[in-house]
């Protein structure tokens, strides 16, 4: 999954990997993250806690593998209540051209069984919409800067 943001890899990161600006923009339309637990260091784990529709409750929990700032950021990921096998890893990629982010994300799951399940899930409507919320924090950060210096 790619997505091209206005924004510099520095800051893009940052919504990335600080829990104040995770908590403004990740989830899927409805959904918000009641809690952001990142401890941002090779071996550190990471987990969110989202609440959505109808009191609707997800937990997802992983370790940092690798932390390149503003450029590469992997880690493993796991759902409290996983509908399909394994651990997945998942890469992020900050591609900065100037002052604009292109985002990769690529996600390995563990089997290929795996990945056919979360295939049928909308999971790709809801990162798009996910991502429609950080062009739009990353947006108001960078303006307000450039108003404010």
């Amino acid at each position: 999954m790619s997505r091209l943001f206005e924004a510099p890899a520095r800051l893009v990161f940052a919504a990335f990997t600080r829990p104040e600006l995770l908590a403004r923009w990740y989830g899927a339309r409805g959904w918000r993250l009641t809690e952001c637990d990142v401890d941002l260091r090779i071996g550190g784990r990471w987990r969110f806690v989202s609440q959505g529709p109808e009191g609707a409750r997800m937990v997802q929990a992983g370790v940092y593998r690798q932390i390149e700032p503003p450029h590469r950021l992997v880690c493993t990921e796991r759902f409290d209540d996983q509908s399909y096998p394994g651990e997945t890893l998942v890469s992020h990629e900050f591609f900065e051209v100037a002052g604009r982010t292109t985002v990769t994300t690529t996600l390995l799951y563990a089997t290929a069984e795996g990945r056919n399940i979360v295939l049928r899930y909308p999971m790709a409507r809801g990162v798009g919409q996910s991502f429609t919320r950080l062009a739009d924090l990353l947006h108001s950060t960078t303006t307000t800067k450039e108003e404010h210096p």
